[in-house]
């Protein structure tokens, strides 16, 4: 397996402020310089790094610069993050002219992974028509992934309609999109990322390790997290893809990556 991580430690997510009053600038941002990241990412040990859509747009006109940036480092761009509402069927249009275009620029860098996240709760509650919605955007956005090369995937997240197992279990039998098992995000919305991982091992072609303990996000090896545990339903399935640690923020981004690279390397022996 193959180790990489987030850059969104690095001052934290955040979204971009056009997207507010226009769909198809709604990127996700890592607050943070993107440069400093890879740096301090490829100090710690790792070989690869995702971007979240809206800190891989800002190199849309400094593409040599990421490249220069990246073959310096000897890192590998690993996938790119974006996500959408995915359920109002009247944006969706504008929402896939962002995804469509992150796609394109993601397989220009030589990314390997497009991760998907979202399926928006509405504000009288969620309908249960919305996960029919959600499935058929995934399937286009799957198709657009594979457009261009990328291995697409949904992340499940805390803030979405498939937050709890049950919702995850839902919209998994009403699509085929791979899934990408964020484990802490898992356990925040209920459910457990073994049980997880062993039910859908077959879809898993990505994986997302971050640890959690009292409704906190941590560096690995700080939370409750079976690790140990996820790594063998992994290897008995021969996964040999990335492992990709992640974490939402952290006083200190890169004690917080060099403690998660020790844990792998120390405690699970993956080097």
């Amino acid at each position: 397996m193959k180790l990489g991580y987030q850059t969104n430690t690095w001052g934290g997510v955040v979204g971009h402020p056009a997207g507010v009053t226009s769909v198809k600038d709604l990127y996700y941002l890592a607050n943070g310089s993107t440069e400093q990241a890879a740096r301090d990412i490829a100090s710690a040990g790792y070989k690869g790094i995702e971007l979240f859509d809206g800190n891989l747009a800002e190199y849309e006109n400094r593409q040599d610069d990421f490249r220069r940036m990246m073959a310096d480092l000897q890192l590998t761009l690993v996938g790119v993050y974006t996500g959408a509402n995915f359920i109002f069927r009247d944006i969706l249009d504008e929402e896939f002219a962002k995804i469509e275009k992150v796609a394109k620029l993601a397989s220009e860098f030589g990314a390997e992974h497009l991760v998907f996240g979202g399926g928006a709760v509405r504000s009288g509650g969620i309908q249960e028509s919305d996960y029919e919605v959600l499935a058929q955007s995934l399937t286009r956005a799957e198709e657009i992934a594979v457009k261009y090369g990328l291995t697409p995937s949904y992340h499940p997240h805390l803030g979405t309609c498939v937050q709890a197992p049950e919702q995850l279990d839902k919209l998994m039998s009403m699509t085929t999109i791979a899934l990408c098992p964020d484990t802490a995000h898992i356990e925040a919305g209920g459910g457990n990322p073994v049980t997880v991982m062993r039910k859908y091992i077959d879809r898993i072609k990505y994986v997302h390790f971050k640890d959690y303990k009292d409704g906190q996000f941590l560096p690995l090896g700080e939370g409750d997290q079976n690790f140990a545990e996820m790594l063998s339903i992994l290897q008995g399935a021969n996964y040999d893809g990335w492992v990709l640690v992640e974490l939402d923020s952290h006083q200190d981004p890169l004690q917080a990556a060099q403690i998660s690279k020790s844990y792998l390397q120390d405690t699970l022996n993956l080097a």
